[in-house]
């Protein structure tokens, strides 16, 4: 049985989060990021609420990945990702992943992703190729 087998082009999976003051400041201790677009206090003053760093963002696609899709285990060999619009603390972000190619001599799935805040605007867009192991 191949690898594969599992996955088919137009399958979809989802994962949703709201992002909170908290998980910034634990991103930031743990990273040692201590960009002035994360502090609270400083970048409220004129965007009303601070950033979210993008990775924890694009997190939510190896979440959707490793979570919602069937098989075993794999890697990530290519991305391509387009931040597109900010995330701010308190943003509620989905991120859908859809497969638009199986590749069974490589044992790849090629996954089309997207995230998008809780107005439906696109934060970061792009693709993904898997190695399954």
């Amino acid at each position: 049985m191949e690898k594969v087998d599992c996955y088919f082009i137009g399958q979809i999976a989802r994962v949703q989060r709201t992002f909170t003051e908290d998980d910034v400041k634990r991103w930031s201790l743990l990273t040692q990021d201590f960009n002035d677009v994360y502090d609270l206090e400083f970048f409220s003053k004129d965007f009303g609420r601070s950033l979210v760093p993008g990775i924890l963002s694009e997190g939510l696609l190896t979440e959707a990945i490793s979570k919602e899709l069937p098989g075993g285990p794999c890697v990530i060999i290519q991305k391509e990702l387009l931040f597109i619009h900010p995330v701010q603390i308190d943003n509620t972000i989905t991120a859908e992943i859809e497969i638009i190619d199986v590749n069974i001599q490589r044992n790849w799935i090629t996954i089309k992703v997207r995230c998008r805040n809780e107005l439906r605007i696109d934060v970061i867009q792009g693709k993904i190729i898997l190695k399954l192991l």
